[in-house]
């Protein structure tokens, strides 16, 4: 049962060591979770005679006024034999077996903290002793309660030790010691006072009378002993101190305690009540005491920490990987992330995620739909014919058929769909640039590096542009390609004049008729119609080979080149984490390896009972 208080030993500084004891957190703290006894007195109440006794040496710093201004988690280990010492938490690889040394460097540590004023501090001193004469126990001695601010305190110093108190023993996990004069009402006990508040019905205060020897004649504190004057679950302790006289003769503590045994015993008041008083018989009950809490509280730490750390775990997980320290370090990262970017980006079009439907919307709607609106009707109208055929024929009219007025004819039509074959290819650059931005805002990582997320959005749009212009310049040659050479098969398939009975002595004037020039306008909007139903299947072709397929095979080629000429410097602008972000995922890291230390100690306490 003693490695139980040796754990919550390990446990309490591995918690100072990270600036864990029990203030403000967004996550619960393991201090909070652990069972302490907290040492609660008023100023005068021998408070420090008490822990003095129970440990058996002189180490606490005496003097008039707040001398305790910093909590004091004081860890007792007994060791089998050989000769005492004290370590700080602060200090751990330096053992004091002077006690007037340990004096001192608590004060000294004190005032490192809280300068050589009179002001208190949360943070704790952390010092073991390990002893032959000790029980395991580990106590906490907070700063005594006080009525009035002495000279160099502020005024809120009352209301500030009060509060410092309550911090802790508030805590349910907190047994409270609770420290009382047997000289003074116990109806104006400060610790008793402070003590009812956080433990109404007593469950967890374990009360400590003291100065019993100094009592007026003709009075005892029987009544308070036996739990008449207030009742608490456990029974009152009464223990004799050292006088100040003793204190001042340096008398030894064996002495001392041995004089405490037979006040009790001889004291005929106390001599039926003299088995369960003195400072030794408080330190083995509390000791007795913390272990059966220890025990019963060990599957609820168990419970918090798996808790905590699958919290953590899952908080550094959204916080992203820490920042390489080398350059090939940062290279590696920027790549990985961008590889991650180009994953999400390459989803949409795949369908994996939504977007990538918006292109085939601009094939099967968008440009049907443009190339439908051209009017052909217009420039084919029989004024636009004659118009066109005339001026073609020149100063000599054709003899069987006008060839270059169909030619004027159709390209001028055909010309007219560069404009939906751009529209087509500038919908779909606006599609995969929103789907840049998209794919941006998925990639968890970018949101860590501001200048990283600016640098492969400028990247990837600027690949997009000269893969638009690659395009737009490959789709329209589509277009003029169809200018340029006409299907002549088309044209020989057309029924001639003579095959239909024609004249082909007719005057010259009479080819330019109504009948005849409808008959062109007609031949020519067929050719048209079947162009523009070819564009309508290669326009798409051409769009996604010029775009999406190089976006899914290059789209950071550029980036990457330039990426691998940056120097280590360079890199690292990019990496420009928030500062804040930095120092909380080290924070998070810290506490993490806690709670893992944490759960493999307490893991192999619980496999051994």
């Amino acid at each position: 049962m003693e490695n139980l208080i040796a754990l919550v030993n390990r446990l309490q500084r591995a918690c100072t060591a990270l600036g864990d004891h029990g203030e403000e957190s967004s996550l619960p703290t393991l201090w909070d979770a652990l069972p302490t006894i907290a040492v609660v007195g008023g100023q005068s109440s021998g408070k420090s005679s008490v822990l003095e006794s129970i440990v058996g040496k002189d180490f606490l710093p005496r003097g008039s006024g707040i001398v305790t201004r910093r909590p004091l988690v004081l860890q007792l280990h007994r060791i089998e034999e050989g000769r005492e010492y004290a370590e700080f938490g602060h200090l751990p690889r330096k053992r004091f077996t002077d006690f007037a040394a340990v004096r001192k460097e608590i004060a000294d540590e004190t005032d490192r903290e809280t300068g050589r004023s009179k002001q208190i501090s949360s943070v704790p001193i952390y010092l073991s002793i390990c002893s032959p004469y000790v029980v395991n126990l580990t106590l906490i001695d907070l700063p005594g309660l006080t009525k009035v601010a002495v000279e160099g305190q502020p005024d809120s110093i009352v209301l500030d030790i009060e509060n410092m108190v309550r911090s802790y023993i508030e805590k349910p996990n907190c047994i409270i010691l609770a420290i009382s004069p047997a000289n003074q009402d116990l109806a104006t006990s400060d610790a008793i006072k402070i003590s009812r508040e956080v433990d109404p019905k007593g469950e967890r205060t374990f009360g400590v009378l003291t100065k019993i020897d100094l009592m007026d004649k003709g009075t005892d504190a029987v009544d308070m002993l036996e739990g008449k004057s207030y009742k608490l679950q456990f029974p009152w302790i009464g223990v004799v101190n050292r006088s100040q006289a003793d204190i001042n003769k340096n008398v030894d503590m064996i002495a001392a305690r041995r004089r405490e045994k037979e006040y009790f015993s001889s004291t005929p008041e106390y001599r039926h009540l003299a088995n369960r008083m003195g400072s030794e018989h408080l330190g083995k009950v509390l000791s007795k005491h913390l272990e059966s809490v220890i025990k019963s509280r060990i599957p609820g730490l168990q419970s918090l920490i798996n808790k905590t750390i699958i919290e953590l775990e899952t908080e550094l997980s959204r916080l992203g990987k820490p920042i390489a320290t080398d350059a090939g370090g940062k290279l590696y990262m920027i790549m990985e992330i961008c590889r991650s970017f180009d994953g999400n980006f390459k989803e949409h079009l795949d369908g994996v995620r939504p977007g990538g439907d918006k292109i085939y919307y601009v094939f099967d709607n968008q440009l049907p739909a443009a190339l439908k609106r051209l009017q052909f009707d217009k420039q084919l109208s029989m004024d636009n014919v004659r118009k066109l055929i005339t001026e073609a024929d020149g100063y000599q009219p054709h003899l069987i058929a006008p060839e270059q007025g169909y030619r004027r004819l159709i390209e001028s039509s055909i010309v007219s769909m560069k404009g939906p074959a751009e529209a087509a290819v500038d919908a779909v650059h606006a599609i995969l640039k929103e789907l840049i931005h998209k794919a941006i805002s998925e990639t968890a990582e970018l949101k860590q590096y501001p200048s990283l997320r600016v640098e492969v959005s400028n990247a990837a749009v600027e690949s997009l542009e000269r893969m638009r212009d690659e395009s737009k310049k490959a789709t329209l040659q589509l277009v003029e390609m169809e200018c340029s050479y006409l299907t002549v098969d088309f044209f020989r398939k057309l029924p001639q004049d003579i095959e239909k009975g024609g004249n082909p002595t007719h005057s010259i004037f009479d080819r330019y008729n109504d009948s005849y020039l409808r008959r062109i306008g007609s031949n020519v909007l067929s050719y048209v119609n079947m162009v523009c139903a070819t564009l309508r299947n290669s326009i798409p072709k051409s769009v996604v080979y010029g775009q999406v397929r190089e976006a899914k095979r290059s789209l950071l080629d550029h980036f990457f080149t330039d990426l691998g000429k940056k120097e280590g410097k360079q890199l690292g602008t990019l990496l420009d984490e928030d500062p804040a972000i930095m120092q909380r995922r080290l924070s998070l890291a810290k506490r993490l390896e806690l709670y893992r230390a944490a759960q493999a100690e307490i893991d192999s306490v619980a496999w051994s009972k």
